[in-house]
């Protein structure tokens, strides 16, 4: 059981859990996901950390189909500039590995958003926690546990 697992759980909203078994040469963790889940690859989600101003981390969750824009998430969030945040930072802000990262049940709980895509679909799948582990919701929910506000956050 995840912190992210255990944070919908509390919360009591209507959820399920998809587990594979993670390849280790996999060279994509998203692709991965959507391969072993069958999902649409515009209805699973990545969580990216990035860091605004040189200074405080947030979140980022965009399909895997996507690419995050730097430039959308600054505006997103008030902020000048955005870049990506450094690997060992993110793994003790939110208490997961790379490649496991959840949006929900993190250590340190950062300012989210959401792309305005997940808005398309009833539910959505983020990692629950750990890689191979998903964890299918509506995005309604997701907002509500982690904060977060919809915006635009992909690169045209």
């Amino acid at each position: 059981m995840t912190p992210g697992i255990l944070a919908a759980q509390r919360a009591r909203v209507a959820f399920t859990v998809h587990e594979y078994e993670h390849d280790p040469a996999a060279e994509s963790y998203g692709n991965e996901a959507v391969e072993k889940t069958g999902a649409n690859p515009d209805q699973v989600f990545k969580t990216l950390v990035v860091s605004l101003d040189g200074k405080d981390l947030a979140v980022a969750v965009v399909p895997v189909s996507a690419m995050l824009s730097l430039k959308l998430i600054a505006r997103a969030a008030g902020a000048k500039k955005a870049t990506m945040a450094d690997k060992q930072l993110v793994q003790r802000t939110t208490g997961y590995v790379l490649g496991g990262v959840s949006p929900l049940g993190q250590k340190k709980q950062l300012k989210t958003f959401i792309d305005d895509s997940a808005s398309n679909f009833a539910t959505l799948f983020v990692s629950a926690g750990k890689r191979g582990l998903e964890i299918e919701l509506a995005p309604e929910d997701l907002a509500r546990l982690t904060g977060a506000t919809f915006a635009p956050l992909q690169q045209d």
